[in-house]
């Protein structure tokens, strides 16, 4: 079998960022010297590419123009590599890693996210082992030279999860990310275990790079005390086509009439309301008290299992695609990438 090959994307992060000798300050590293600071790199027998966003951004600055960006360049170098690694901050790496999963159809090819929670030239750094890995995984492949895991994943600490399933955890243990309702796609020990049951089929066929994201997208985390008129504000904002709404336990929320009357009033004005559950796992099951039945019959739709990352980029990308009211309830109730349980 051939050497595989793969593309290193940099689009900014601690993960590539290097203290400057005269002030100290972190600033990101030109990727000509990666492997000067993973030697490690060069004896995996690996051919590697790299490719960088011309101005690297800390993943805060994220926007969805930029999860674009990512996909035409992994779209545009599809045939040439056999996988790709995106160097990426951790902060926002869910949502990124979401997004992909959406505009990347068809993708039969790995794209792993990683990062770390310190930067690449310090001692204790988690991110050499975390960017070896993310390769490894990335050039994993069959007799046939078909990839192991061809989708969207995040590899951070040992363990390798779907993307769109993937939150963040913690500010600062290396352990920084979860996949609370999905199993992991493999664990990093002695030997790399992969869950071949969890990852994604093989898929033959194109890849169709989508190019369209509707940002017109908010959320609103519901709190007790949470006043209507504030919720009316933010349902007034110009544009807003959807709402993502991070209830309590099981989908519930106040019961209290103006708080109600605001989210009809949305709904009339063909606001798309979704309801996902603050909870780190579990799943939202509308109808099943009270104070969630108000949801069903405002035509809320359940989020289920998804996480607030996978939910905003979905509506996102099923807006940007053009996707209207009538049809949005079966489409973002339906399972695209796997970023949902059935």
């Amino acid at each position: 079998m051939s050497q595989r090959s793969i593309l290193i994307i940099y689009t900014g992060g601690t993960i590539g960022m290097v203290a400057d000798p005269r002030t100290g300050a972190l600033r990101p590293m030109d990727l000509a010297h990666l492997e000067e600071q993973v030697p490690e790199l060069d004896r995996m027998k690996v051919c590697l590419g790299a490719e960088s966003f011309d101005v690297p951004i800390d993943s805060s600055d994220m926007r969805p123009p930029d999860w674009v960006r990512i996909a035409r360049i992994i779209g545009r170098n599809y045939a040439t590599y056999d996988g790709f690694v995106v160097l990426h901050g951790s902060d926002t790496m869910a949502y990124t890693a979401s997004a992909l999963s959406f505009l990347l159809e068809g993708l039969n090819k790995p794209v792993i996210l990683t990062g770390s929670q310190l930067p690449i030239g310090t001692i204790r750094t988690d991110a050499k082992e975390n960017l070896i890995t993310a390769v490894e995984v990335a050039a994993a492949c069959d007799e046939q030279g078909r990839a192991t895991v061809p989708e969207v994943a995040v590899y951070f600490e040992y363990s390798l999860y779907r993307g769109n399933r993937t939150v963040k955890v913690h500010a600062e243990r290396f352990e920084a990310f979860r996949s609370p309702n999905y199993p992991r796609l493999a664990e990093a020990g002695v030997h790399l275990k992969y869950d071949r049951t969890a990852i994604q089929p093989f898929r033959s066929g194109a890849l169709k790079v989508h190019e369209r994201m509707d940002d017109n997208v908010g959320v609103i985390r519901l709190f007790p005390g949470i006043r209507a008129e504030w919720v009316r504000h933010a349902l007034a904002t110009p544009g807003l086509k959807a709402v993502v709404l991070t209830t309590f336990g099981s989908g519930n929320g106040p019961t209290d009439p103006a708080f109600i009357g605001e989210l009809r009033n949305a709904r009339e004005q063909g606001i798309t309301l979704v309801n996902a559950t603050q909870c780190f796992g579990g799943r939202v099951e509308q109808g099943r008290y009270v104070t969630s039945q108000a949801f069903v019959e405002l035509g809320v739709l359940s989020a289920g299992d998804m996480t607030v990352e996978a939910a905003v980029t979905k509506l996102m990308f099923l807006l940007g695609q053009g996707v209207g009211e009538g049809g949005m309830s079966t489409a973002f109730q339906t399972s695209l990438r796997g970023e949902l349980s059935t």
